[in-house]
């Protein structure tokens, strides 16, 4: 076909090339198609994903309080009387082989030096580490019958975002998107977000979106004037120039597509382009806390160096869902911070400090907002920790039986849900896996986990990896 714009004659490839190129229209209406299928899913409507409407959804939005590098389950939310009695001897052989991280799993066990309240009206079990958390315990689900299969934390970390322990999978979030859309065009669905500059272990691909199109893909934000590194123009470019070259590009980028419309990558950027348009004009105004009242601000404890970054983040994570953003994921301890293998009482007590208001503060603004009910609260890390010890004063990795919780999006508060054994070792009541844990979130969203289905190098491909079941009695 002779194209006068560039002066040169392109031979088609095949027939089909031919057949897609011959009429002026049919790359356009191609692209059009591709746009409708693969990338954005409005929130009004029919829905347009296999899985989705088949579930009554109870959330509309989930905060995932992700605490990087593994916090202790028998220090924060499951006491071991066992534990303290034990403590000082080897692991009882009763418990069977345990393989370890780092190997020590003849190394003594460790008793915890914390001092624990039972609520009156829950009966649930908080550590002095989170008192403020321990609060909110009537609206609390606390699951401490957690499993997951990375032993180390590129696996581990891997896996609880993605559901696989080997990278090339797509995030939860990344899903959520993929399944039910966008609130509000101005604003990514899946916003991710961290509370220091160190690298989230596996990078970027923690909230990537893998096969699906890269639309779905979680976008970092973090706070000042450019919530977005590279997002607002310069001050010489005013809107109409913007939007000219953004016209330019879309038109050179929809003729190629119209040529190749097998390559999807291309529309994905296109729809980039034009959030990062819209977005210039919001998203600034959502990370711009000025609005907020005093009480607020101290209520997340924005007036304390100790808890001023993660509560900034919670706010913002409030600013966010209250905007229509569908899924919020906060790293605390950036850099596997939680890590404690030695000096477990150093690291834990800052870690906590630094987070227990703030968690809380987000917890009760979002009740007395009303929001509560509609968006799911998630907090936990890739794993727990071994009763054992490891280098006298810390603690090694346990993916066999740790805790999370989740409050809001109609989980009912009050209960705790599963155990694990006298040592706090491996799950054993109701042991729930990660494919678990993630069928619930999405089914809390009103998504059927072997429902929603994306077809990759010519098999259908799942959030959970085909496996996985909604624990369903977490809504009461």
């Amino acid at each position: 076909m002779n194209d006068p714009r560039c002066h040169r004659y392109e031979k088609p490839r095949s027939r089909r090339d031919f057949l897609f190129n011959a009429g002026l229209g049919v790359g356009s209406m191609a692209f059009t198609d591709l746009l409708a299928r693969d990338l954005r899913v409005p929130a009004a409507g029919t829905p347009k994903r296999d899985g989705i409407g088949s579930i009554a959804p109870r959330a509309k939005s989930v905060i995932f309080l992700f605490m990087e590098g593994g916090p202790s389950q028998m220090d924060l939310l499951d006491p071991k009387p066992l534990l303290q009695k034990l403590a000082g001897q080897r692991l009882p052989e009763s418990f069977g082989k345990v393989i370890t991280a780092m190997g020590e799993v003849g190394a003594p066990l460790l008793a915890s030096k914390r001092e624990w309240t039972r609520h009156a009206k829950t009966g649930q079990w908080f550590s002095d580490w989170i008192p403020h958390i321990g609060g909110c315990s009537e609206d609390i689900a606390v699951i401490r019958s957690c499993k997951s299969d990375g032993l180390n934390h590129s696996a581990g970390v891997c896996q609880m975002n993605t559901g696989s322990i080997i990278a090339g999978k797509p995030s939860l979030g990344s899903w959520v998107s993929y399944g039910i859309g966008s609130e509000n065009r101005n604003l990514p669905d899946f916003v991710v977000m961290q509370d220091n500059q160190s690298s989230v272990v596996n990078g970027p691909r923690t909230w990537g979106s893998a096969f699906l199109p890269a639309v779905h893909q979680g976008v970092r934000i973090q706070g000042g004037t450019e919530p977005i590194p590279d997002l607002l123009t310069p001050d010489a470019v005013g809107p109409e120039m913007q939007r000219a070259k953004l016209d330019l590009i879309g038109e050179l980028n929809r003729d190629y597509a119209g040529r190749f419309p097998d390559q999807s990558e291309l529309s994905a950027r296109l729809a980039g382009y034009e959030m990062a348009f819209r977005m210039q004009a919001e998203a600034p105004g959502v990370v711009d806390l000025n609005g907020e009242t005093e009480a607020t601000r101290k209520l997340y404890g924005l007036d304390d160096k100790t808890t001023e970054t993660m509560g900034r983040l919670c706010l913002l994570s409030r600013r966010m869902v209250e905007r229509g953003v569908r899924f919020v994921q906060i790293f605390h301890g950036a850099g596997s911070k939680w890590d404690a293998h030695a000096k477990i009482e150093d690291n834990h007590s800052k870690l906590c400090a630094s987070m227990d208001k703030p968690v809380a503060g987000l917890l009760k603004d979002l009740k007395s907002r009303g929001l509560l009910d509609e968006t799911l609260v998630v907090w936990g890390g890739e794993f727990g920790r071994t009763p054992m010890s490891e280098k006298g004063d810390g603690r090694d990795h346990n993916p066999t039986g740790f805790s999370m919780w989740m409050a809001g999006g109609g989980v009912k508060g009050g209960q705790t849900i599963g155990s694990t054994d006298e040592l706090g070792l491996r799950a054993q009541e109701t042991p729930l896996h990660v494919h678990d844990l993630h069928a619930t979130i999405l089914w809390l969203l009103g998504i059927d986990n072997m429902g929603l289905t994306y077809r990759y190098k010519g098999r259908p491909e799942r959030p959970t990896q085909n496996e996985g079941e909604p624990y369903k009695k977490i809504v009461g």
